[in-house]
């Protein structure tokens, strides 16, 4: 019913207590020890599958909506987390992460000059 992979926790912690607080019994799956499989919440019983998926549409809406305004409030306060911001947090691995980048598109460029001067 509902695939957990990159779901913030917060989000799953409070699908898992709709569930539980409108008495649909449901079990997880996790993404096992390598991460290939699903991490899913499931309902066990297909009967309550309906009533479960109403209650998630209608909670999912309410959170698009309440994730929205938190995000416009924060934007409005300047609180907001932007790119600079997170450069400013971590510059080292920022500027790791741009010598792996140019590394990746100069090696391919090396190998094909290399290849045309056979």
């Amino acid at each position: 019913m509902f695939k957990l992979r990159n779901v913030p926790d917060d989000e799953a912690e409070e699908v898992r207590e709709l569930l539980a607080n409108h008495h649909i019994d449901y079990y997880e799956t996790s993404a096992g020890n390598w991460g290939v499989s699903m991490p899913a919440l499931w309902v066990k019983n297909d009967d309550q599958f309906r009533e479960a998926k109403a209650l998630f549409d209608a909670y999912q809406q309410a959170r698009s909506i309440r994730v929205r305004e938190e995000y416009a409030r924060l934007k409005s306060e300047g609180k907001h987390k932007t790119v600079w911001d997170s450069i400013k947090q971590q510059p080292v691995v920022f500027v790791a992460y741009i010598f792996i980048v140019l590394a990746l598109l100069y090696l391919p460029f090396k190998l094909i000059m290399e290849l045309a001067k056979l």
